[in-house]
């Protein structure tokens, strides 16, 4: 049975695309800024709910946002999808096996579960290999039409999201939902997303692209839904933080590496706007 959410804590780890933000040699103002609201590792997210922690995809990045921000342990990882730049730093869970002398469980969907078999077999093999071995976890699938998962003892709602030719995983839990790498939101999800304080939503760039939202149809998506409080993830170089920030509604933001909301009995607190 789950745990009723008293409190919920989100930590941005990393809000940038596949390729980060600077790009590598781009001469471009955003990637030359000194802006620290301008560097983005990839993307990661970071859940404080009521006792437990929570982290949703682990990208390539993740040592760095562990360190950065203080992590202390993970009881579960949720994934999106099995795309590189969201599960890069699964191996980065073994410093967690060591402090905590546990498997650490990973939920997944068909499609990253089979993927995440197939790139990284060796994680599934019975000998822990040489040396310091290799991280521990426990590979757990689910649907994503299920009306809930139970991660834990706290109840999450996947949310099905096309991304190209395949589903990702969406997740709500509580009044909060994290919704990135996708370029449709389909028909069915907007009934599980009624009643948001806070959504954050794919926004790879301004202009058109296949698999990912831009901003006009990340802009649409958020006034339907309706949340009080939206904000832009999954980035690339088209956003200056400063002068983007400033064109934007009341309600609308755009997230940033280490960004981190409270919410508490609908009382939204973000200590870093």
């Amino acid at each position: 049975m789950s745990t009723p959410i008293s409190k919920l804590r989100i930590t941005v780890l990393g809000s940038g695309t596949s390729t980060g933000v600077p790009l590598i040699q781009c001469l471009c103002p955003v990637c030359q800024s000194s802006d620290p609201r301008n560097k983005r590792l990839r993307a990661s997210l970071w859940l404080q709910i009521n006792d437990k922690s929570f982290v949703i995809d682990v990208s390539p990045d993740f040592r760095q946002q562990a360190l950065s921000s203080k992590i202390p342990r993970i009881d579960a990882v949720l994934l999106t999808h099995p795309h590189y730049d969201h599960i890069g730093g699964v191996e980065e869970l073994r410093s967690y096996n060591f402090i905590q002398k546990e498997v650490i469980p990973i939920y997944g969907h068909d499609w990253s579960v089979r993927e995440l078999r197939k790139r990284l077999p060796y994680l599934f093999e019975t000998s822990s290999g040489e040396g310091g071995g290799v991280a521990r976890i426990d590979l757990r699938e689910f649907k994503l039409d299920a009306k809930e998962i139970e991660v834990g003892g706290i109840a999450f709602t996947p949310i099905a999201l096309e991304h190209g030719s395949e589903k990702v995983a969406g997740y709500r839990v509580g009044n909060f939902a994290y919704l990135t790498d996708c370029h449709l939101i389909p028909e069915a999800a907007f009934s599980r997303l009624q009643n948001l304080e806070v959504l954050i939503l794919d926004c790879l760039r301004m202009s058109k692209h296949d698999t990912h939202l831009d901003f006009d149809q990340a802009m649409q998506y958020a006034l339907r839904i309706g949340a009080k409080n939206t904000v832009f993830t999954h980035m690339g170089h088209d956003f200056d933080y400063e002068s983007f920030s400033s064109t934007l509604p009341k309600g609308f933001s755009l997230a940033y590496d280490g960004r981190a909301i409270e919410i508490k009995e609908n009382i939204i607190k973000d200590p870093h706007s």
